[in-house]
């Protein structure tokens, strides 16, 4: 559990990784190498898992997004689930979720038909009895850092 400074160097990290420590220092009222210390702290703990960017799809040609509910055959394990998916360079994220669908996968895709493509790979996984998919007309709100609001 991260104590509220920590939480707040998490939250700067999340907002720019390539902020300096004497930047967030000032941020949170700590000296540069305090901030060091905490961090990779953070990081030895497995609190903070590594340090990415951000790229918009677009930019990598990859103009539709949609959603993909995931109905699966009985007794498929989440750990089947992750197999079956991870190999889809399309899916930004997949989670288990409550409700009738076993899982979600948020998917981007070049165009129409490269995500009827991947939409229809993975409908014939093994584990997949069916899908149901929704497809995103406009972006309201992202949020990328992690952790409770400030």
């Amino acid at each position: 559990m991260l104590n509220e400074l920590d939480e707040r160097i998490v939250h700067a990290l999340a907002e720019d990784a390539r902020r300096s420590f004497a930047d967030i220092g000032q941020l949170v009222g700590l000296s540069a190498p305090a901030v060091k210390r905490r961090v990779d702290r953070l990081r030895a703990s497995g609190a903070i898992t590594g340090f990415t960017v951000r790229v918009d799809p677009s930019a990598l040609g990859w103009q539709t997004e949609g959603f993909v509910e995931i109905y699966c055959r009985s007794q498929t394990s989440p750990d089947a689930i992750r197999a079956g998916l991870e190999r889809y360079p399309e899916i930004a994220a997949a989670s288990t979720v409550t409700g009738e669908a076993d899982a979600v996968v948020q998917i981007f895709a070049a165009d129409m038909r490269h995500f009827e493509q991947v939409l229809e790979k993975i409908a014939g996984e093994s584990f997949v009895e069916r899908t149901k998919s929704v497809l995103v007309l406009s972006p309201l709100l992202r949020r990328y850092s992690s952790g409770a609001p400030q």
